[in-house]
Protein backbone atom coordinates (compact mmCIF):
# COMPACT_ATOMS: atom_id res chain seq x y z
CA UNK A 1 0.00 0.00 0.00
CA UNK A 2 0.95 3.47 -1.08
CA UNK A 3 1.86 6.09 2.14
CA UNK A 4 1.91 8.91 -0.20
CA UNK A 5 1.40 12.04 1.68
CA UNK A 6 -3.07 13.13 1.00
CA UNK A 7 -3.48 9.89 -0.20
CA UNK A 8 -5.44 7.98 2.16
CA UNK A 9 -4.11 5.44 4.69
CA UNK A 10 -6.38 4.46 7.15
CA UNK A 11 -9.61 4.47 8.72
CA UNK A 12 -10.08 5.78 12.34
CA UNK A 13 -13.28 5.26 14.29
CA UNK A 14 -13.43 6.75 17.68
CA UNK A 15 -16.53 5.66 18.72
CA UNK A 16 -18.09 6.96 21.76
CA UNK A 17 -20.53 6.61 24.23
CA UNK A 18 -22.80 9.82 22.58
CA UNK A 19 -21.32 9.93 19.20
CA UNK A 20 -19.87 8.58 16.11
CA UNK A 21 -16.21 10.04 14.32
CA UNK A 22 -14.89 8.79 11.40
CA UNK A 23 -11.55 9.83 9.59
CA UNK A 24 -10.31 9.11 6.33
CA UNK A 25 -6.56 9.63 7.05
CA UNK A 26 -3.10 9.95 5.07
CA UNK A 27 0.04 8.11 5.50
CA UNK A 28 1.52 11.22 7.60
CA UNK A 29 -1.51 11.17 10.02
CA UNK A 30 -3.48 13.84 8.52
CA UNK A 31 -7.38 13.68 7.94
CA UNK A 32 -8.50 14.32 4.91
CA UNK A 33 -11.82 13.51 5.44
CA UNK A 34 -14.23 13.19 8.49
CA UNK A 35 -17.71 12.36 9.59
CA UNK A 36 -19.75 12.58 12.97
CA UNK A 37 -23.12 11.76 14.11
CA UNK A 38 -25.09 11.49 17.29
CA UNK A 39 -24.80 7.34 17.18
CA UNK A 40 -23.22 6.74 19.98
CA UNK A 41 -23.01 3.28 22.00
CA UNK A 42 -26.45 4.77 23.52
CA UNK A 43 -27.91 5.53 20.72
CA UNK A 44 -27.88 2.00 18.68
CA UNK A 45 -29.28 -1.76 19.66
CA UNK A 46 -26.74 -4.50 19.12
CA UNK A 47 -27.61 -6.04 15.70
CA UNK A 48 -26.73 -2.21 14.15
CA UNK A 49 -23.52 -1.49 14.68
CA UNK A 50 -21.90 -2.89 11.82
CA UNK A 51 -24.59 -1.61 9.33
CA UNK A 52 -24.14 2.29 11.14
CA UNK A 53 -20.23 1.60 10.43
CA UNK A 54 -20.76 0.72 6.76
CA UNK A 55 -22.96 3.26 6.08
CA UNK A 56 -20.27 5.84 7.54
CA UNK A 57 -17.19 4.16 5.71
CA UNK A 58 -18.21 2.13 2.50
CA UNK A 59 -17.95 4.98 0.58
CA UNK A 60 -14.16 5.17 1.35
CA UNK A 61 -13.60 1.85 0.71
CA UNK A 62 -15.25 1.91 -2.77
CA UNK A 63 -12.06 1.92 -4.73
CA UNK A 64 -9.04 0.93 -2.14
CA UNK A 65 -8.67 -1.17 0.59
CA UNK A 66 -7.70 0.33 4.22
CA UNK A 67 -7.46 -1.66 7.16
CA UNK A 68 -9.55 0.53 9.90
CA UNK A 69 -9.11 0.50 13.63
CA UNK A 70 -11.86 1.43 15.99
CA UNK A 71 -11.78 2.77 19.61
CA UNK A 72 -14.28 3.94 22.52
CA UNK A 73 -16.49 2.74 24.27
CA UNK A 74 -17.89 0.38 21.25
CA UNK A 75 -15.42 -2.04 22.12
CA UNK A 76 -17.09 -2.22 25.74
CA UNK A 77 -19.32 -4.60 27.37
CA UNK A 78 -22.45 -2.50 26.76
CA UNK A 79 -21.03 -1.65 23.08
CA UNK A 80 -20.32 -4.11 19.62
CA UNK A 81 -17.40 -6.25 20.45
CA UNK A 82 -15.99 -6.86 24.12
CA UNK A 83 -12.31 -5.97 24.13
CA UNK A 84 -10.00 -7.13 27.25
CA UNK A 85 -8.61 -4.53 29.13
CA UNK A 86 -4.18 -3.53 29.31
CA UNK A 87 -3.04 -2.94 32.26
CA UNK A 88 -0.99 0.34 32.52
CA UNK A 89 1.88 1.24 31.95
CA UNK A 90 1.14 1.16 28.78
CA UNK A 91 2.23 3.34 25.35
CA UNK A 92 1.36 2.82 22.00
CA UNK A 93 3.39 -0.06 21.38
CA UNK A 94 1.61 -1.88 23.78
CA UNK A 95 -2.11 -0.68 22.67
CA UNK A 96 -0.54 -2.21 18.96
CA UNK A 97 0.32 -5.16 20.15
CA UNK A 98 -2.92 -5.81 21.70
CA UNK A 99 -5.59 -4.93 18.82
CA UNK A 100 -8.46 -7.26 18.47
CA UNK A 101 -8.70 -8.30 14.95
CA UNK A 102 -12.84 -9.03 13.64
CA UNK A 103 -13.89 -10.02 10.25
CA UNK A 104 -17.54 -8.99 9.68
CA UNK A 105 -20.00 -11.45 7.93
CA UNK A 106 -19.93 -9.13 5.19
CA UNK A 107 -16.11 -9.50 4.78
CA UNK A 108 -15.31 -6.32 6.65
CA UNK A 109 -12.15 -6.58 8.60
CA UNK A 110 -11.45 -4.16 11.73
CA UNK A 111 -8.62 -3.62 13.94
CA UNK A 112 -10.28 -2.55 17.62
CA UNK A 113 -8.18 -0.81 20.25
CA UNK A 114 -8.29 -2.56 23.89
CA UNK A 115 -9.59 -0.11 26.99
CA UNK A 116 -6.56 -0.04 29.82
CA UNK A 117 -6.83 -0.67 33.91
CA UNK A 118 -5.54 0.69 36.65
CA UNK A 119 -5.76 0.40 40.57
CA UNK A 120 -5.67 3.53 42.89
CA UNK A 121 -6.65 3.06 46.35
CA UNK A 122 -6.84 -0.48 45.98
CA UNK A 123 -9.96 -0.20 43.51
CA UNK A 124 -9.66 -0.85 39.62
CA UNK A 125 -10.28 2.09 37.10
CA UNK A 126 -10.75 2.05 33.38
CA UNK A 127 -10.46 3.87 30.32
CA UNK A 128 -11.67 3.19 26.68
CA UNK A 129 -10.73 5.62 23.78
CA UNK A 130 -8.93 7.88 25.62
CA UNK A 131 -5.84 5.90 25.07
CA UNK A 132 -6.12 6.43 21.71
CA UNK A 133 -6.36 10.62 22.29
CA UNK A 134 -2.75 10.08 24.19
CA UNK A 135 -1.45 8.21 21.63
CA UNK A 136 -1.89 11.12 19.33
CA UNK A 137 -0.72 13.32 21.74
CA UNK A 138 2.87 11.28 22.12
CA UNK A 139 2.54 11.11 18.41
CA UNK A 140 2.74 14.98 18.36
CA UNK A 141 5.54 15.66 20.64
CA UNK A 142 4.21 15.62 24.00
CA UNK A 143 5.95 12.96 26.04
CA UNK A 144 5.54 14.07 29.90
CA UNK A 145 3.30 15.27 32.05
CA UNK A 146 -0.19 15.28 33.42
CA UNK A 147 -3.48 15.39 30.88
CA UNK A 148 -7.29 15.91 31.47
CA UNK A 149 -9.71 15.12 29.37
CA UNK A 150 -12.66 16.82 31.03
CA UNK A 151 -16.55 14.93 30.14
CA UNK A 152 -19.28 13.36 31.89
CA UNK A 153 -16.97 11.16 33.22
CA UNK A 154 -13.24 13.13 33.33
CA UNK A 155 -10.13 11.32 32.93
CA UNK A 156 -6.73 12.47 34.53
CA UNK A 157 -4.12 10.39 33.41
CA UNK A 158 -0.19 10.87 33.71
CA UNK A 159 2.70 10.41 30.78
CA UNK A 160 5.84 9.37 31.77
CA UNK A 161 8.47 9.15 28.62
CA UNK A 162 5.02 8.73 26.35
CA UNK A 163 3.82 5.56 28.47
CA UNK A 164 0.52 6.41 30.67
CA UNK A 165 1.86 5.17 33.72
CA UNK A 166 -1.85 5.78 35.73
CA UNK A 167 -5.24 7.35 35.52
CA UNK A 168 -8.19 8.21 37.59
CA UNK A 169 -11.87 8.70 36.43
CA UNK A 170 -13.78 11.70 38.12
CA UNK A 171 -17.60 11.36 37.44
CA UNK A 172 -18.02 15.08 37.88
CA UNK A 173 -20.15 15.77 34.86
CA UNK A 174 -22.83 12.91 36.01
CA UNK A 175 -23.25 14.24 39.70
CA UNK A 176 -23.26 18.08 38.58
CA UNK A 177 -26.61 16.71 36.54
CA UNK A 178 -28.08 14.61 39.04
CA UNK A 179 -27.34 16.89 41.75
CA UNK A 180 -29.05 19.93 39.08
CA UNK A 181 -32.11 17.73 37.66
CA UNK A 182 -32.77 15.01 40.88
CA UNK A 183 -32.04 17.13 44.30
CA UNK A 184 -33.33 19.43 46.61
CA UNK A 185 -30.24 21.61 45.49
CA UNK A 186 -31.69 21.86 42.00
CA UNK A 187 -35.20 22.90 43.26
CA UNK A 188 -33.93 26.59 43.65
CA UNK A 189 -31.81 26.93 40.83
CA UNK A 190 -32.96 28.55 37.19
CA UNK A 191 -31.32 28.89 33.72
CA UNK A 192 -29.45 32.34 33.07
CA UNK A 193 -26.51 33.55 31.25
CA UNK A 194 -22.84 31.71 32.30
CA UNK A 195 -21.36 33.29 35.30
CA UNK A 196 -17.96 32.97 35.43
CA UNK A 197 -17.64 35.08 38.58
CA UNK A 198 -20.06 32.51 40.39
CA UNK A 199 -18.02 29.69 38.63
CA UNK A 200 -14.58 31.06 40.46
CA UNK A 201 -16.35 31.05 43.55
CA UNK A 202 -17.49 27.58 43.53
CA UNK A 203 -13.70 27.06 42.69
CA UNK A 204 -12.43 29.25 45.77
CA UNK A 205 -14.86 27.64 47.99
CA UNK A 206 -14.07 23.97 46.77
CA UNK A 207 -10.40 24.60 47.65
CA UNK A 208 -11.05 26.07 51.26
CA UNK A 209 -13.78 23.36 52.10
CA UNK A 210 -11.52 20.37 51.35
CA UNK A 211 -12.86 17.14 52.40
CA UNK A 212 -15.80 18.99 53.50
CA UNK A 213 -17.44 19.00 49.98
CA UNK A 214 -20.65 17.38 51.01
CA UNK A 215 -21.25 19.48 53.68
CA UNK A 216 -20.50 22.98 51.23
CA UNK A 217 -22.71 21.35 48.18
CA UNK A 218 -25.70 22.74 51.21
CA UNK A 219 -24.28 26.40 50.55
CA UNK A 220 -25.80 26.06 46.99
CA UNK A 221 -29.11 26.11 48.63
CA UNK A 222 -28.39 28.54 51.68
CA UNK A 223 -27.05 30.89 49.48
CA UNK A 224 -30.47 31.73 47.41
CA UNK A 225 -32.17 31.32 50.51
CA UNK A 226 -30.70 33.66 52.23
CA UNK A 227 -30.60 36.25 48.82
CA UNK A 228 -26.68 36.28 48.66
CA UNK A 229 -26.70 34.35 45.07
CA UNK A 230 -29.57 34.84 42.40
CA UNK A 231 -30.82 31.17 41.27
CA UNK A 232 -29.56 31.92 37.94
CA UNK A 233 -25.99 31.78 39.45
CA UNK A 234 -26.06 28.75 41.88
CA UNK A 235 -25.63 26.15 38.41
CA UNK A 236 -22.33 27.99 37.94
CA UNK A 237 -21.53 27.85 41.26
CA UNK A 238 -22.33 23.96 41.59
CA UNK A 239 -20.08 23.70 38.69
CA UNK A 240 -17.54 25.08 40.30
CA UNK A 241 -17.76 23.70 43.59
CA UNK A 242 -17.33 19.98 41.97
CA UNK A 243 -14.70 20.81 39.28
CA UNK A 244 -12.85 22.63 41.74
CA UNK A 245 -13.15 19.39 44.32
CA UNK A 246 -12.34 16.99 41.27
CA UNK A 247 -8.85 18.85 40.89
CA UNK A 248 -8.35 18.75 44.36
CA UNK A 249 -8.84 14.76 44.44
CA UNK A 250 -6.77 14.75 41.53
CA UNK A 251 -4.01 16.30 42.88
CA UNK A 252 -3.92 13.71 45.78
CA UNK A 253 -4.17 10.64 43.83
CA UNK A 254 -1.51 11.31 41.12
CA UNK A 255 0.44 14.07 42.25
CA UNK A 256 0.62 18.45 42.66
CA UNK A 257 1.11 19.23 38.62
CA UNK A 258 3.08 22.91 37.52
CA UNK A 259 1.22 22.04 34.23
CA UNK A 260 -1.39 20.04 32.41
CA UNK A 261 -2.91 19.42 29.05
CA UNK A 262 -6.29 19.77 28.08
CA UNK A 263 -7.93 17.29 25.59
CA UNK A 264 -11.08 17.92 24.17
CA UNK A 265 -13.88 20.07 22.31
CA UNK A 266 -16.42 20.63 24.47
CA UNK A 267 -17.01 24.09 26.33
CA UNK A 268 -16.15 22.36 29.43
CA UNK A 269 -12.09 23.15 28.54
CA UNK A 270 -12.65 26.92 29.57
CA UNK A 271 -14.03 25.96 32.34
CA UNK A 272 -10.88 23.85 33.68
CA UNK A 273 -9.19 26.04 32.21
CA UNK A 274 -10.42 28.88 34.29
CA UNK A 275 -10.10 26.50 37.43
CA UNK A 276 -7.18 25.55 36.82
CA UNK A 277 -5.06 28.87 36.93
CA UNK A 278 -7.72 30.05 39.77
CA UNK A 279 -5.65 27.21 41.72
CA UNK A 280 -2.43 27.94 40.67
CA UNK A 281 -1.74 25.61 37.96
CA UNK A 282 -1.03 26.17 34.19
CA UNK A 283 -2.65 24.55 30.81
CA UNK A 284 -2.53 23.94 27.63
CA UNK A 285 -5.28 23.04 24.94
CA UNK A 286 -4.33 20.85 22.40
CA UNK A 287 -5.19 20.50 18.90
CA UNK A 288 -8.00 18.74 17.10
CA UNK A 289 -8.37 15.50 15.47
CA UNK A 290 -5.82 13.88 18.46
CA UNK A 291 -8.01 10.78 18.40
CA UNK A 292 -6.68 10.17 14.11
CA UNK A 293 -3.32 10.89 15.11
CA UNK A 294 -3.80 8.41 17.80
CA UNK A 295 -5.02 6.08 15.31
CA UNK A 296 -2.55 6.48 13.19
CA UNK A 297 0.34 5.86 15.29
CA UNK A 298 -1.05 2.52 16.29
CA UNK A 299 -1.29 1.38 13.22
CA UNK A 300 1.85 2.20 12.37
CA UNK A 301 3.37 0.52 15.01
CA UNK A 302 1.37 -2.70 14.55
CA UNK A 303 2.51 -1.94 11.00
CA UNK A 304 -0.93 -2.01 9.30
CA UNK A 305 0.58 0.91 7.20
CA UNK A 306 3.34 -1.18 5.81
Amino acid sequence: MSLDVHQPALIGVDWGTSSFRAFLIDGDGNVLESKETDQGVLNIEGPNFLSVLEHHINGWLESVTLPVIISGMVTSRNGWIETPYVSCPAGVEVLASNLTRHVAPSGLEVHLVSGLTTRNDGVPDVIRGEEVQIAGLVADGIREGMIILPGTHSKWLTLVDGVIENFATFMTGEIFDAIRTQTILGRLMSDGPTSAESFQLGVEQSKRCGTELLHTLFSVRTLTLFDEMADDKTPDYLSGLLIGAEIEGAIVLLGNPKHVWLVGRSSLLARYQQALQALGIECTRTGENIAALGHHAIARAMGLLS
